[in-house]
């Protein structure tokens, strides 16, 4: 853990009293710490122990001093490696999953980009309550890691489940996190994301409501992961922060032929998730078209399948997979694609599905490969992420 960069978030429990030992145990592994505690997890341990044992102030307010000096919680949120919010109180449990920012701690939780990880801390009746255990499995869907609650002795005197983990288990997840061989390191992965807009005049074009958000939630869990990431993506709204990942912005099927041809050779993994467009107009026209009473008909050619010439170029030991969006007839589709195309796996999306698809955070998907299919749940698009990373990790080391 040398030198890796860890925020501590301290809220409102009877558990606060033992991260001074969880500060003592990061920072003798090597790590620098900066604790960002909340108005009451300062009643039940000193903003003097923890500025002491982490040699940093700790940082609760917004604001510095009366001159209007503040404590930028996007800068914090960027510097960290990584998030841990020990205890978590059912208090900022609650406010974490409906999305509430008022204090320094949410604030820089909202903007983190980093992995986050939560030790729950409450009362066996109060964790035990059905809001709570909502919350949890919310969070969960967020991508959050919950570090389990423990069974004993809770300051109620009640005996049960609901107890932070010990000091020493929390260090233990996170000295895990940095330490692990990660599955993708010296791997290049090229993603595709996003539609593409095949225009018709100057300011008129044909698309579709592809977002870009599962394209770049597997460009951040192949990154976290440990590969190197080109991001081809359309016109989205989705942004990225991470080194390891660059992204490339294209408007057309064209251009993202033309950048995908360039960035194949060097991939071991390439994912084309965008939603290409099928046709092109024929004619594409500089100016606006004007209106006319008359109808407009526009002439419309196939636009390069994109897929179908990465799979006639595929080498053995490059790993291709496809997506398919379908409304009907869907394995069967899927399937044929599969063949068709030369692919070493389908991730199939369909249609009848709801809350899935287009422009949702969550996504419903069958891994298909030429031998099985995997069903996988309603899940956030980070999740569905990590599960494509864990599925081709199996493949490409069977």
């Amino acid at each position: 853990m040398q030198g890796k960069k860890i925020l501590l978030g301290v809220t409102g429990s009877i558990a606060a009293y033992k991260t001074a030992q969880l500060v003592r145990l990061f920072i003798k592994a090597g790590a620098e710490v900066q604790v960002i505690a909340t108005t009451s997890a300062l009643d039940f341990v000193t903003a003097a122990t923890l500025a002491t044992l982490s040699k940093k102030p700790v940082l609760s307010d917004f604001y510095k001093n009366e001159n209007g000096e503040w404590n930028n919680h996007v800068e914090l949120a960027l510097w960290a490696d990584i998030l841990v919010i020990a205890p978590l109180s059912a208090n900022t449990l609650g406010k974490i999953a409906s999305g509430i920012c008022d204090n320094l701690l949410l604030a820089t939780y909202l903007s983190a980009k980093c992995p986050v990880y939560v030790a729950p801390a409450m009362d066996l009746d109060m964790f035990a309550h059905p809001t709570t255990q909502e919350n949890l499995r919310k969070i969960s869907l967020f991508g959050n890691q919950i570090i389990p609650s423990e069974k004993g002795e809770l300051a109620s005197g009640l005996i049960g489940e609901g107890r932070m983990a010990e000091p020493e288990t929390i260090f233990e997840s996170i000295y895990n996190f940095f330490n692990k061989k990660l599955p993708f390191s010296g791997k290049n992965v090229l993603i595709t994301a996003g539609p593409t807009y095949e225009n018709i005049d100057a300011v008129r074009f044909i698309g579709n409501y592809s977002s870009g958000k599962m394209g770049f939630a597997l460009a951040k869990a192949f990154a976290d992961l440990g590969a190197v990431v080109t991001l081809i993506s359309g016109p989205s709204h989705e942004t990225i922060n991470n080194l390891k990942i660059k992204l490339i912005n294209v408007v057309s099927a064209q251009e993202m032929l033309d950048s995908c041809m360039l960035h194949f050779d060097i991939a071991d993994i390439i994912i084309m998730s965008a939603a290409v467009a099928d046709y092109t107009p024929s004619v594409k026209h500089t100016k606006k078209l004007k209106k006319e009473e008359t109808n407009l008909t526009i002439s419309l050619t196939p636009t390069v399948d994109i897929l179908k010439q990465m799979g006639l170029i595929k080498k053995d030991q490059q790993f291709l997979v496809g997506f398919a969006l379908e409304s009907n007839n869907e394995f069967e589709y899927a399937k044929n694609k599969l063949a068709k195309k030369n692919l070493n796996m389908v991730v199939l999306n369909s249609l009848n599905v709801e809350e899935s698809c287009f422009g949702t955070d969550t996504n419903k998907v069958w891994l298909i490969d030429a031998v099985k299919t995997q069903e996988l749940p309603l899940l956030s698009k980070q999740d569905v992420a990590y599960k494509i990373a864990e599925y081709i990790s199996i493949e490409i080391n069977s």
